[in-house]
């Protein structure tokens, strides 16, 4: 197997997770502060702004990998395994058809980067006036 069949394999197993944390953050069997995390960890998986942006070579996709799996790994930890079994399964079917798309969503991330950029702006003003 190639390094990069190995990536690419790699690389969908991460979106199936991302998915199927996004589906057991919804389930209400899972723990709340188990949905805390993985509501953080899929906020930032589908951010458009990133710690390091994406246009810098090599750095700025690591940052994702890095952090994104890191936040799986600790979700995996504090999600039963059963069910986040059962949310494996239904991000596979999801993604094999259309996948899911929730404009809510997108839009209440956007509301949030923009609220705290609208905060680190009103900082910055106050801290350059006075």
């Amino acid at each position: 197997m190639s390094r990069l069949t190995s990536w690419k394999q790699q690389a969908a197993r991460l979106k199936r997770d991302t998915v199927a944390l996004y589906l057991a953050y919804r389930d209400p069997r899972v723990p709340w502060y188990a949905k805390a995390w993985a509501a953080l960890v899929v906020a930032y998986a589908l951010s458009p702004i990133d710690l390091i942006p994406d246009p810098i070579p090599v750095l700025g996709y690591l940052d994702d990998l890095v952090i994104v799996s890191a936040g799986l790994y600790i979700a995996l930890k504090l999600i039963p395994p059963p069910i986040m079994e059962e949310c494996r399964r239904r991000a596979e079917q999801e993604l094999a058809g259309a996948g899911p798309r929730s404009w809510v969503g997108a839009l209440i991330v956007a509301l949030v980067w923009l609220l705290v950029l609208a905060l680190a702006g009103v900082w910055v003003w106050r801290a350059l006036r006075g």
